[in-house]
């Protein structure tokens, strides 16, 4: 009888505001247009996540960048999402790590065992790619989903790293590289940790990406 473990899906979302997102996409196709892309991306993110929750297969937590505490609930309950938190500063890593911190009540009391982080980037996304991630954390520590700039799309955590190695994946890495995903994996080669590489997905940071996506697309 294979069952998939109950899984606390983490959305990393950033406010479409005016500017304020898609900084180096807006360079190329304007603001406005940059911001209409967030936010569609962001709202095919949540429906994804949201077909997955009515299932009983997920609980879903947005950690939201660009608002306050008021509008990010206003915005969270507009997507409706109960459950976020702030992402607050830092570097990406210190934003995972503070929601995974901040979330472990939540975990404790719904018998959660698996955390995966995404962010609002792919067009592409799909629940399978979710539920992939999920049955594969049955069998290993850590899963990876590697996007086209030398990071990743999707993190995921099983039990045993968020008890006992969670500083592995966070540690020596410059956020802003495009060596994260192996940096990440050469941090793990100090423990017995096993990981698991998804497919490869484009993440929508420039206009390019969005050509490139087309191309791969035809």
């Amino acid at each position: 009888n294979f069952s998939l473990d109950k899984t606390l899906l983490i959305i990393m979302a950033k406010w479409h505001g005016f500017g304020r997102c898609k900084t180096r996409l807006s360079k190329d196709i304007g603001n406005i247009n940059s911001a209409k892309v967030q936010s569609a991306m962001t709202k095919h993110t949540i429906s994804v996540a949201r077909s997955l929750e009515e299932r009983e297969l997920i609980d879903i937590s947005l950690a939201i960048s660009g608002l306050g505490f008021k509008q990010s609930k206003r915005w969270s309950n507009e997507l409706g999402i109960q459950n976020f938190n702030l992402q607050g500063k830092g570097c990406l890593g210190e934003k995972m790590k503070r929601q995974i911190l901040i979330n472990k009540k939540f975990c404790f009391q719904k018998n959660i065992r698996n955390i995966i982080f995404i962010g609002t980037d792919l067009p592409d996304l799909c629940h399978l790619d979710i539920l992939k991630t999920i049955s594969e954390l049955k069998l290993n520590d850590l899963i990876l989903g590697p996007s086209n700039d030398g990071g990743y799309w999707l993190i995921g955590f099983s039990e045993k790293i968020l008890s006992s190695h969670l500083h592995l994946p966070f540690i020596n890495i410059k956020w802003s590289k495009d060596n994260v995903l192996q940096k990440t994996i050469d941090n793990l080669f100090s423990v017995d940790l096993k990981y698991k590489i998804l497919n490869k997905k484009i993440d929508l940071d420039t206009i390019l990406d969005i050509e490139n996506r087309e191309k791969s697309i035809v």
